[in-house]
C-alpha cells in the first residue's frame, strides 16, 4: 500500500508539473503569436505605403543617349495617360542621368517645380525622386547599370491588393542557429530575377540549425546590423514564391547564436511586379524540406501590367 501511495504521489507530481508547464508556456505562446501578427500587419503596411513595392509600375534600363517620357505612344518611356503627353527627356551621359522637363509641364522635386535636374541614383549621396501628378520616378544603379524606376501613387492595384495568405504560426520553426564564421567574410555572387544580372553581397559565414531532428545550413549575407537570408524550400513548387523567400535575423550573440524565425519569412518584391531586381535563392540555400511557415504566394498578388524594359 505504501508503495502504491508513493507511485500515486509521483504521478500526481508529474501531472502538477505538466500543468504548471502548460500554464507557463501558454502565455508565451500567446505573446509569440501576437508578435507574429504585429509583424504581419507591419509587413502589409510597408507594402501599401507610397514608396512600397506595390506602387512600382515600370523599370527602364538606360544606355547613354536620350529617352523621351510621357503618356503619348511615341515616347521611349510610355507612362499612364493621367500624365502629360510629353513630360520631358532623360539625357544619359558618363556622369549619370539628367531630366529636362518639357515646357509648361509641372515636375516637382521636394515640392518645388523644376525644369532641369540631375537625377542622382539611389546608390549616390544625393538620390533624387521627382513627381508629376500621381507619378514619381527615380534612378537606380545596379552593378554599374542605370535604370529609371517609375511609381504611380494612385495605382489601382494598391487598393485591390491582398489578402496575403500565410501558413499557421509554428513556434517549432523559430529555431536557434549557430553562425560558423569564415576565416574572412566572402563576397558572393547572387543571381537575380533579371537574366545575366548578379549582385555581390558579403557573406560572413554559414548558419547551422536543426529542424525535425535533422541538421541544415544556410549562407546569410550582411545587411546593416542584420543577417539577410534568401532561401528556397520544397514549398516553392506551388505554395510559396518560386524564386525563394527572404528572412532577416539579428547578428549572432557572443556565442555565435542567433534566432532564425521562419514565421517571419516573406516573398521578395518581384513576387508582386516585374520592376524589382530581387536576388533568388542560390543552389546552396535551397533546403530539401518543406518550410510551412511564413508567407505564401498566389498569382493574384502579382501585378501583370507593362513589362520592364
Amino acid at each position: 500500500m505504501i508503495k502504491i501511495l508513493r507511485n500515486l504521489s509521483v504521478v500526481a507530481l508529474i501531472i502538477v508539473a505538466a500543468a504548471c508547464s502548460r500554464a507557463e508556456s501558454e502565455p508565451d505562446r500567446v505573446v509569440y503569436e501576437a508578435e507574429i501578427m504585429d509583424w504581419r500587419a507591419g509587413r502589409l503596411e510597408r507594402l501599401l505605403a507610397p514608396n512600397g513595392f506595390l506602387t512600382q509600375i515600370g523599370l527602364y534600363w538606360l544606355e547613354q543617349g536620350t529617352y523621351t517620357i510621357g503618356s503619348a505612344p511615341g515616347n521611349d518611356i510610355v507612362v499612364p495617360d493621367t500624365a502629360a503627353a510629353s513630360i520631358g527627356e532623360f539625357q544619359v551621359g558618363p556622369d549619370g542621368v539628367r531630366l529636362v522637363v518639357s515646357e509648361d509641364v509641372e515636375v516637382l522635386l521636394d515640392g518645388e517645380a523644376v525644369s532641369d535636374v540631375f537625377m542622382g541614383a539611389d546608390t549616390s549621396a544625393n538620390p533624387v525622386t521627382v513627381e508629376h501628378r500621381s507619378l514619381a520616378w527615380s534612378v537606380i544603379e545596379r552593378a554599374g547599370k542605370l535604370a529609371v524606376r517609375i511609381r504611380d501613387y494612385g495605382h489601382p492595384f494598391v487598393d485591390t491588393f491582398g489578402p496575403i495568405p500565410y501558413y499557421d504560426i509554428d513556434p517549432d520553426l523559430r529555431v536557434t542557429a549557430r553562425l560558423e564564421l569564415y576565416a574572412e567574410p566572402r563576397k558572393v555572387a547572387v543571381d537575380t530575377v533579371i537574366e545575366g544580372f548578379q549582385q555581390f553581397p558579403v557573406a560572413p559565414g554559414v548558419a547551422h540549425f536543426e529542424i525535425g531532428g535533422k541538421q541544415y545550413q544556410l549562407e546569410p549575407t550582411l545587411s546593416g546590423d542584420s543577417l539577410f537570408f534568401v532561401f528556397g524550400d520544397e514549398t516553392n513548387r506551388g505554395e510559396t514564391y518560386g524564386a525563394g523567400r527572404f528572412v532577416y535575423s539579428d547578428l549572432p550573440d557572443e556565442n555565435g547564436e542567433l534566432i532564425l524565425d521562419f514565421n517571419k519569412s516573406y516573398s521578395p518584391p518581384c513576387a508582386f511586379n516585374d520592376f524589382s531586381t530581387c536576388p533568388v535563392a542560390s543552389p546552396r540555400n535551397r533546403l530539401p524540406i518543406r518550410i510551412e511557415a511564413g508567407e505564401k504566394f498566389e498569382t493574384y498578388l502579382h501585378y501583370s501590367g507593362a513589362a520592364a524594359h
